[in-house]
């Protein structure tokens, strides 16, 4: 089992997230959100939620995918170790959230769908997204877009240029951050086709006909997917399918782009250095790091003065509404 103690985020994260972050912290009215605002409001919620209404992964509690877990967290040396929830749904899907407390969530239905090595894959991908702090720049984008928004619909709009401009820079984001944590899959299972596979049976796959999927069609089929570049007017349409198209603006890149930028990491050089234990190191122990991190100390003091300043924020939009509907 590969393991890289001390490892930073930084030693495997894709440029392309970088960029991305970059653009979405450079729109005005994203630092709006506060960490520690963002703890209370948002994360906290999430997590008593979780305590009450989903099976907690331990030893002693779905103690095979328990296992599974401390493999990767082991591998990516990620610390302190995050809960493991699973939660009843049929839904293929799995998901990772918090700082304070992080937590990676499974459905039953991928359960239900995968092998031991393929559950193995999604927990370290969801894994990679908390070891590079993804987790709480989502929280703080989505607060922000949701304050902007408020605030555009109180100023007849003219706050929609902010909250546009967020969204967009949010969801290239985090389409982006999904290819780091590719790579954080990949850094686990050292086998770039076990990656791609589970991701093929994520996006397309049936227990009944399994023994009917082929990898290598599905690696065809994502040269065929590249090849449709050629057509100036089919690179249109991937634009506008990933920002609105028919449906609403896509979280995730398509699962053959993804195939493409991962076979082409694992076989970079930079890859290589990694394995062979050359990589940058996080300047202290722990792992969850992200940038301008205050102190995670919540004494009475701070508590009661955010819920003050959030209680003022209330009271100004309320303020606005009041003023709206008299004019």
């Amino acid at each position: 089992m590969p393991y890289y103690p001390g490892i930073a985020s930084d030693a495997f994260r894709h440029p392309l997230d970088r960029q991305a972050e970059e653009a979405l912290r450079s729109v005005p009215g994203f630092d709006l959100a506060a960490r520690k605002f963002i703890e209370l409001v948002y994360e906290r919620p999430q997590y008593v939620y979780l305590l009450g209404n989903a099976v907690q992964v331990g030893p002693s509690q779905y103690s095979t995918i328990y296992h599974l877990f401390r493999e990767c967290v082991h591998t990516l040396d990620l610390r302190p170790e995050p809960t493991l929830f699973v939660v009843q749904n049929p839904e293929v899907n799995s998901y990772s959230l918090g700082e304070e407390n992080p937590c990676v969530v499974v459905h039953t239905g991928l359960l239900d769908l995968l092998g031991d090595e393929e559950i193995k894959t999604v927990i370290a991908h969801e894994l990679g997204h908390i070891k590079c702090g993804h987790t709480t720049l989502t929280q703080m984008a989505m607060w922000a877009m949701n304050t902007a928004s408020i605030i555009g619909d109180l100023t007849f709009g003219l706050g929609n240029v902010v909250s546009s401009g967020l969204v967009y820079a949010f969801y290239e984001w985090r389409r982006m951050a999904e290819l780091s944590c590719d790579r954080a899959a990949l850094l686990v299972m050292d086998d770039w086709r076990q990656v791609m596979q589970t991701m093929m049976k994520v996006s397309g796959g049936s227990r009944r006909f399994a023994h009917e999927l082929s990898f290598e069609e599905f690696e065809r089929q994502a040269e065929q997917y590249r090849n449709l570049d050629a057509d100036g007017l089919n690179q249109v349409y991937k634009f506008l399918l990933y920002n609105g198209g028919p449906n609403a603006l896509l979280s995730h890149p398509f699962p053959v782009e993804r195939l493409h930028y991962l076979k082409q990491w694992a076989n970079s050089e930079e890859y290589r250095q990694i394995q062979v234990g050359n990589y940058r190191r996080a300047p202290a122990q722990g792992a969850v790091h992200t940038q301008a991190s205050p102190s995670k100390s919540s004494n009475p003091e701070e508590v009661n003065q955010l819920k003050q300043e959030l209680a003022e924020l209330q009271q100004q939009l309320d303020q606005l509404r009041r003023d709206d509907r008299s004019s």
